[in-house]
């Protein structure tokens, strides 16, 4: 009977021990998933379907993986992106056309947004027209009226190069209808004339990979209704740069030469599979750039 009870006390001993260190493994489990969640780095970058849009942030969610974050990619039209990033839904614009295409967005969200830096310096907005179409400038649209139907094949309608076209059509007082698209069926169109050596006329811009694959040329804007060469910039909610300065340091190093963003462009365009296998096969391609970019130290991360 005595070595009975021995045997049950034992027992009982063994099993608060058991508890007890069950316990104290379910916490640490919890405190290292804890731990890992709160130091789970997240990036959401947002994107228009414009071509330079599509080929920046690619490259910036292939690089930003690398660097071990988890990245969400969100696209939509330029209107809702400004209105995300100023209610924090979203990070990261990196096609932001300053100082006149987005002018008017700037101006409303200026107090909620931060601009991080600029990817290149040398884009421009205007009408477009394949180069064996023989005028010059806007103000002789009118007399070839027929030639080109009588449409201006846009892009998006909340585009600022739409609100800057609608605004042409008045200066100059053009005789013509802007039509609604996108940024690939407005390509999609001006391959087709082109095939067909027709007359056609497009809100165009550069940088943009249809003025490597045709022959184009901007139509005189003599009364600087697109303005002059503009920037491409990056912008993010306010606060985002104290929130993860390593990813504010990041994207404020990527810069462009044309050379550069022109190569990347097209790597998206004639790629075989995706953007994302096409943006990592450019980033090893062009490791060298890639590394200048990165920040050299884990400190500020």
């Amino acid at each position: 009977l005595h070595k009975k009870r021995n045997k049950n006390h034992i027992k009982k001993i063994i099993m608060k021990k058991f508890k007890s260190l069950a316990l104290v493994l379910v916490s640490l489990i919890s405190l290292a998933s804890c731990s890992s969640s709160n130091n789970e780095k997240k990036i959401s970058l947002t994107y228009v379907n414009w071509a330079e849009g599509i080929a920046m942030t690619h490259l910036a969610k292939a690089i930003f993986e690398e660097q071990g974050y988890k990245v969400e990619m969100l696209n939509a039209d330029v209107a809702p992106i400004f209105a995300s990033l100023s209610r924090k839904k979203a990070d990261v614009f990196l096609d932001t056309w300053l100082p006149v295409t987005h002018k008017d967005y700037m101006n409303q969200y200026q107090d909620k947004l931060e601009v991080i830096g600029s990817t290149y310096e040398n884009a421009r907005i205007g009408l477009v027209v394949p180069d064996y179409v023989s005028i010059s400038s806007i103000e002789e649209l009118n007399k070839y009226k027929n030639k080109f139907s009588g449409k201006i094949v846009g892009i998006d309608a909340g585009a600022g190069i739409m609100k800057a076209t609608e605004e042409a059509i008045q200066n100059y007082n053009l005789d013509f209808e802007l039509m609604t698209s996108s940024g690939p069926a407005m390509t999609a169109s001006l391959n087709k004339a082109i095939q067909k050596r027709e007359w056609i006329v497009v809100t165009g811009w550069t940088p943009h990979w249809m003025f490597n694959r045709f022959k184009l040329k901007f139509l005189e804007d003599t009364k600087k209704n697109y303005g002059e060469t503009e920037t491409l910039q990056v912008i993010a909610w306010k606060g985002f740069s104290k929130k993860d300065p390593f990813a504010s340091e990041l994207l404020s190093n990527m810069k462009f030469t044309d050379e550069q963003i022109s190569s990347l462009m097209t790597a998206m365009n004639e790629t075989e599979t995706n953007e994302d296998d096409a943006a990592l096969k450019w980033m090893n391609e062009n490791r060298q750039l890639i590394n200048s970019w990165i920040p050299q130290t884990d400190a500020i991360r």
